[in-house]
């Protein structure tokens, strides 16, 4: 039986993975077993981390909304705001009402009112 060399396919899709592993250190980043493992697992860290991003960025915005309408002359819980918010059926997002409250503080208390 003859033999077969794998050259071009092989040496096609190992440079693909080589290229995405041009960042990583050390074996990371030469040899072919390592850099498979580590993109699969850098990818799997994206994939968890784009719904983290979600999730800090959504608690951001209520600790700001919340130290906002704490220190106004509101005095009460970002809690309370939002309750009265949907009471009045007035459905802002909270990264909205976070940019209201950062660009002016005093503007939260017409929508509770």
């Amino acid at each position: 039986m003859t033999r077969v060399k794998r050259g071009y396919i092989a040496r096609r899709r190992r440079t693909k993975t080589r290229s995405f592993a041009s960042a990583f250190e050390g074996a990371h980043s030469r040899l072919n077993r390592t850099i498979n493992q580590q993109k699969m697992k850098a990818l799997a860290s994206a994939h968890r981390d784009r719904g983290r991003k979600k999730r800090d960025f959504r608690r951001l915005w209520i600790t700001r909304i919340n130290a906002v309408t704490r220190e106004n002359e509101l005095s009460y819980s970002y809690s309370r705001l939002i309750h009265d918010l949907y009471k009045k059926q007035l459905l802002l997002n909270r990264k909205i009402l976070a940019q209201i409250a950062i660009s002016d503080k005093n503007s939260l208390s017409i929508f509770s009112k």
